[in-house]
């Protein structure tokens, strides 16, 4: 966006910043845990969400909930996002639909049957289905759906990376449960963040803005022991919700935000404060 040039901040409507109206959102995972939440938030602020999962996750399902809700058009599509052809669907079928994409949010993921297993025993195929979706998958969709963006008068992309593309995982957290932190997600979201660091430069002159938000601890019913875990080594002392995640991503979609860009907004309690 082209923004006013004053320094007069009593000219400025602050709260119309964050609204998100007629704006068409795509949301890439957008069934999952965070994703969900993405998409709630931004159909309270005002915009159309494209929810786009797997089938599994019944995207349209919830498009259609949303819809009901806020009285908007909002549309699922079911994809793969690590298959170009789904991607290039999924672009299409939001313009034929609203004319127009506004943002992107990236908050798809991939954790295979084997995804704790010890990195020494992690396989090729498990190791190479992680990397398709977490990163290859963000590529693809920047691709098509940012490159969109950038030819057509700008947007906001948001990337998920994790905490762990920023520290290394503390192993402490996972004593005695059967979770762990694999190499390959780890791997994965470390592609995210130097991607995202690269389109944010190289899109800065076609007014796409491409940011990062990375969650940590979100709560998902885990065990108690994991939980205890955290808490102990959290300087909030506890895990995070979805809902405090999406606060993140409407900034970060908004004219709030319009001389940010190449910036990862950690959502993560203060764990990387220590």
């Amino acid at each position: 966006m082209n923004a006013e040039r004053t320094f007069d901040a009593d000219k400025i409507d602050f709260r119309k910043k964050f609204e998100l109206d007629g704006k068409v959102i795509i949301i890439t995972g957008g069934s999952g845990l965070i994703g969900r939440a993405f998409a709630e938030a931004v159909a309270q602020y005002g915009a159309h969400a494209v929810i786009a999962d797997i089938s599994a996750a019944r995207p349209m399902e919830l498009a259609g909930m949303l819809e009901t809700k806020h009285g908007r058009r909002m549309i699922g599509c079911e994809l793969d996002v690590a298959r170009r052809e789904d991607v290039e669907r999924l672009k299409n079928e939001t313009l034929s639909e609203f004319g127009r994409i506004d943002g992107l949010i990236n908050s798809h993921q991939n954790k295979t049957a084997r995804f704790f297993a010890k990195f020494e025993d992690y396989t090729d195929e498990d190791w190479d289905k992680v990397i398709e979706t977490n990163l290859k998958g963000t590529f693809l969709t920047c691709q098509i759906i940012g490159g969109w963006m950038a030819e057509n008068g700008g947007g906001s992309v948001i990337n998920i990376p994790s905490t762990y593309s920023v520290v290394a995982p503390n192993q402490n957290l996972y004593e005695g449960t059967n979770l762990g932190c694999p190499a390959a997600y780890s791997a994965s979201k470390g592609g995210v963040m130097a991607l995202s660091q690269y389109l944010s430069t190289y899109w800065a002159e076609k007014n796409v803005r491409v940011n990062q938000i990375t969650p940590h601890g979100v709560w998902n019913n885990h065990q108690g022991r994991f939980e205890q875990n955290f808490a102990k080594l959290s300087p909030l002392g506890r895990m995070s919700y979805n809902h405090e995640v999406a606060g993140a991503a409407v900034f970060l979609l908004s004219d709030a935000s319009s001389y940010i860009t190449g910036h990862n907004l950690m959502v993560d309690g203060g764990w990387t404060a220590w």
